[in-house]
């Protein structure tokens, strides 16, 4: 698939993220390192007539939010503690009052081999703050940018139980997996 000038959607139908946290604290054993999907985000690539990307928007329903799996801890997560980890992510992001997330991009640098950086602003719960993306080709067509969030950098006090023996890590790593570009571009055959 060619690079096209013009609008590329994103979204669901051409990648996925996931969030990865991990637990921390004296009872850390009795948690789970956690792997959540985003359920709906959707956003917008557009490509210069040189080929090269000039402005890229993401948002991300953090009502969305699916626990995929849980390693470590004292028993294996069921699917009624997924959902119950899932209501409890909403509720320590607030997402019942900042129900999206964005991600706009201000400078795109390439490095070799189709890898680079992607920087931007995030906003999560109302606070806006700088966010780097590494990105790497893993495939033909097909890319993975990762990243690292620090919750209290958004004002999000991390998940604590167990009077504080048991937290989740302020940081949560971010991996977007997609297909670049999602879709043909205006001048692209249909």
């Amino acid at each position: 698939m060619a690079l096209h000038a013009g609008r590329h959607p994103l979204g669901t139908d051409s990648g996925r993220i996931v969030l990865r946290t991990f637990r921390d604290g004296l009872a850390a054993q009795a948690g789970h390192d956690l792997k959540i999907q985003v359920g709906r985000w959707s956003g917008e690539l557009v490509v210069n007539d040189d080929l090269d990307p000039a402005d890229l928007e993401v948002r991300i329903e953090m009502t969305s939010l699916t626990v995929l799996e849980g390693t470590g801890g004292l028993k294996p997560l069921t699917d009624r503690d997924r959902r119950e980890i899932a209501v409890t992510a909403r509720r320590v992001l607030g997402a019942d009052r900042h129900s999206d997330a964005t991600f706009s991009a201000t400078k795109f640098v390439r490095t070799t081999g189709g890898d680079g950086v992607i920087n931007g602003s995030l906003t999560l719960a109302s606070v806006t703050r700088p966010l780097q993306l590494q990105v790497s080709a893993t495939g033909p067509d097909r890319y993975r940018a990762i990243t690292s969030v620090k919750q209290s950098d958004f004002g999000i006090k991390p998940y604590t139980a167990f009077f504080g023996a048991l937290r989740v890590r302020d940081a949560v790593d971010v991996e977007v997996d997609f297909r670049w570009p999602a879709g043909p571009g205006p001048e692209a055959p249909a």
